[in-house]
């Protein structure tokens, strides 16, 4: 049983990288910054999900079929990272302008990294293993938040852009969004999970690449304009 001090360490080190995330992407929408206390509850929304997606991962583990089964996993956390925002950011009423769903689902997506890369380093930091929380730390920062981050962001960027679209318009491009997210969660797992450290590196930078790439679709997602008075 972990002690005090254990779980102190492992919050902070599971959180402390996803906060940074979270602030770097905040500062994309410092023209028009959302409510904090929205933007915490939509956090720890997603923080909530891991505890949740524990046991239906467990449920759906095929240890013979892993394709299968990081299918299952892809789809199990996207839907529940969705499911936070929807179920606080959107029911709040403060999604007023493109960029909101963008922003609230990625706060959801990182509070859910924070929770799981708590659940990480809780093993080794039982343990007494400080070196290997620290590169596991330091392999989730830049690979495994970022994941969850860009995953989701494809979600927020589809709805973002047919914001000002009718409602099935966004709820179809929203849909289209999580097949996306899925599809690159599951592969993302399947190189890490079953590839050489080639194809590690080559997962690692190709989500590098996606950041780079929702910087610009954060800027169009800016320029979105109703076509009329709202």
């Amino acid at each position: 049983m972990p002690d005090v001090s254990t779980i102190f360490w492992t919050l902070l080190g599971g959180i402390t990288p996803a906060v940074i995330w979270l602030m770097f992407w905040l500062r994309e929408d410092r023209l028009h910054p959302e409510p904090r206390s929205i933007i915490m509850l939509t956090f720890i929304a997603g923080m909530v999900a891991v505890p949740l997606a524990i046991p239906l991962e467990r449920a759906v583990n095929m240890p013979n079929d892993l394709n299968t089964t990081f299918l299952m996993w892809a789809i199990i956390e996207e839907v529940l990272k969705l499911g936070a925002m929807l179920l606080v950011a959107w029911r709040s009423g403060e999604v007023d302008e493109p960029t909101d769903p963008l922003i609230y689902i990625m706060t959801a997506a990182l509070g859910f990294a924070a929770a799981e890369n708590a659940l990480f380093l809780l093993e080794p930091l039982t343990h007494g293993d400080f070196t290997e929380s620290l590169i596991t730390g330091n392999m989730r920062f830049v690979g495994a938040s970022l994941l969850h981050t860009m995953s989701s962001a494809i979600i927020g960027a589809c709805i973002a852009l047919a914001f000002y679209k009718s409602k099935n318009t966004r709820r179809a491009l929203g849909f289209i969004g999580l097949i996306g997210a899925i599809t690159l969660h599951m592969l993302f797992n399947v190189f890490i999970m079953k590839g050489s450290d080639t194809a590690t590196l080559s997962a690692f930078g190709f989500v590098w690449l996606m950041m780079i790439a929702l910087m610009l679709v954060f800027e169009k997602v800016k320029r979105v304009r109703s076509v009329k008075p709202i």
